[in-house]
């Protein structure tokens, strides 16, 4: 029985590896065509030289700066508004009783049924009607409330135990600094947590910003990329993935960074 049971974990570990090499080899791919020159961009040449000028030409071939801003602004404002909404939602749903309550949360589960893609041409005809269209405040409006979060902020909700309600309501605190006080501070792996579900989600987000935006003003890095899928000129693999890399590279950089906080906020959230 040991010996069976070893043999399974040794083939657990093997099928492990194999998955993550899978994973890895774009990234890999992607890292050594952007330091090689374009000869060498298909061939595997360990004495290859490096060079950074296809990061230059990348980023001389489109405004990087402009994209990076309007990605910060448009991801940030995302995640502040979701955070304010649906954490009042999730407080109200988890808290209070009122008429409705059960009807109106099954609702919010069956949107997390809906794929976004299919209420594009809907939101963009609402967006006309608000002169919203190729704003930023505009791209972001559909995402301003998260089902994900109201469900995933209710059920952390439920889990603060009521004694430390009722302790700082007889220190007379309001509904408003209970849930200050009480319920953020011990949801904050919750709220991490989501927080880096959100932000990875609308920096990659394409479909969407590519319908609505039309200018520079407006424009994302994912809808800024683009430019290099014209084939007037021939494709060049070393400034493709060098673009590539510009644009996800403050994601990995982030990952890398502080990839332990990562993983425990996702177990502590118990997002899976």
């Amino acid at each position: 029985m040991r010996a069976q049971g070893a043999h399974a974990g040794w083939l657990s570990t093997l099928g492990a590896w194999v998955l993550a090499l899978l994973w890895i080899l774009p990234l890999l791919y992607a890292c050594w065509a952007a330091f090689h020159p374009s000869e060498f961009a298909t061939k595997l040449v360990l004495t290859a030289p490096l060079t950074f000028n296809n990061f230059l030409v990348a980023w001389d071939a489109a405004p990087f700066a402009r994209y990076f801003l309007n990605t910060s602004l448009l991801v940030g404002t995302i995640l502040a508004m979701q955070l304010l909404l649906c954490t009042l939602a999730a407080y109200s749903f988890a808290r209070y009783e009122f008429c409705g309550k059960n009807v109106l949360f099954s609702l919010v589960l069956i949107q997390l049924m809906i794929m976004p893609e299919i209420l594009i041409v809907r939101n963009y005809q609402s967006l006309t009607k608000l002169g919203l269209v190729d704003t930023l405040f505009g791209i972001g409006l559909p995402y301003f409330a998260s089902a994900f979060a109201i469900f995933l902020l209710r059920q952390t909700f439920r889990t603060i135990p009521k004694e430390l309600v009722e302790a700082a309501e007889m220190e007379g605190a309001s509904s408003l600094q209970v849930l200050r006080h009480v319920y953020i501070p011990l949801a904050k792996p919750t709220y991490l947590a989501f927080a880096l579900v959100s932000v990875s989600y609308h920096w990659n987000n394409f479909l969407w910003p590519l319908v609505v935006s039309n200018s520079v003003g407006s424009r994302p890095l994912t809808v800024g990329l683009q430019v290099f899928s014209s084939t007037d000129q021939g494709i060049d693999w070393s400034v493709i993935t060098a673009a590539t890399l510009l644009t996800s590279g403050p994601l990995l950089i982030g990952f890398l960074i502080f990839q332990r906080q990562f993983v425990q906020s996702f177990m502590r959230a118990g997002i899976k």
